[in-house]
Parts: C-alpha cells; structure tokens; sequence
C-alpha cells in the first residue's frame, strides 16, 4: 500500500492543488454572484440557480483535470470522449431552445436590464394584444409576466434578448434633465 502512494506521489499532489484551486475559485465565484444579485437587488432564487450553473461546470472541469492527471489513455480517452460527445450533441440539437433559454437567462441575470416588479412593454408582432406587463418572476427558462388584467404569459428568456424590450418607469419619476430651460 505504501508502495502505491509513493509511485503516486505526483498525482496526488497534482489532485490535491487542483481541488484546492476548484474550491478557492468557486468560493470565489460564488460571492461574486452573490454580490451581483445583491447590488442588482435580484431575486434569490435566481442567483442560487446561477450558482448552480457554474458550479456544475467547475465540477465538469474538476472531472477533466482528474482524468488527465491520473493519466488516463488518451486513445482509450479519445474513443469515450468521442462517443460521449456525439449523443451530447444529438440531444443538444434536438433540445438547443432550453440551451439558448438557459444561457439567455444567465445573460439576463448578469446584465440585468430588468427585474422583478418592473413593468415592461415587450416590442412583439407574435404577442396578440400589446399592452404593458409586470415582470413577476425570471425563471431558468422563462419569465412570467402579469397583464393588467391578471393574465399570466409565459415568456421564453431567449425572445426577452431577441425582442425589443422598453421598461416603463414609474409614474413619479421625473427626468433629471428636465429642468434646462
């Protein structure tokens, strides 16, 4: 047994540093997004998802580095990889709106031009009646606005960066430089 730690001595200090370097940099990016939905004062359950997002591609990355430390065949590797990718890929194209949905909603929650309780108009022929909604909640996919009249519409985060999108600001605001003569 000792006999294996010592043949595997690089490994495992390679495997330590690398976890280490997983945990600083998700720490880190963790309160990076937590600072970003707190300035933006954005929802909580969104910045937790985005956590989630990176988090899952830090582990994904963590998996990578394993197998290329422990020094897996690359041929063996390449085969697996291959194969993996290709069903990967088939899904993904079957299935590229939740992609681009999801990616949007990332997009939506860094740039933050709108959040919850802003009222919005949405610049869309496809919608049928036009008329000014409350953002009432940013999903991983979609976002639900409230019409006026109570209706719920359910609207993909991908046509929320591909529509023109107008914010109304509230009745009481007035223009700072409204007051040149």
């Amino acid at each position: 047994m000792e006999d294996f730690f010592i043949r595997h001595y690089n490994e495992f200090i390679s495997s330590g540093i690398t976890l280490a370097i997983v945990f600083v940099l998700k720490f880190l990016t963790n309160k990076m997004i937590k600072k970003v939905g707190s300035i933006s004062d954005l929802n909580v359950a969104r910045t937790r998802l985005v956590s989630k997002y990176f988090s899952f591609g830090f582990t994904a990355l963590t998996i990578v580095a394993f197998t290329l430390i422990w020094g897996v065949n690359v041929k063996e590797l390449g085969l697996i990889l291959s194969s993996v990718f290709a069903v990967i890929g088939v899904a993904l194209f079957a299935q590229w709106s939740i992609l681009s949905n999801v990616t949007a909603g990332i997009i939506l929650f860094f740039s933050f031009p709108f959040k919850i309780g802003d009222r919005i108009k949405i610049m869309d022929k496809e919608i049928e009646s036009s008329g000014t909604y409350i953002i009432e909640d940013i999903r991983a996919y979609h976002i639900h606005l409230r019409r006026e009249n109570g209706e719920l519409l359910t609207y993909p985060n991908n046509l929320m960066l591909q529509k023109a999108v107008c914010v109304i600001a509230e009745e009481g605001f007035e223009n700072e430089g409204s007051d040149a003569v």
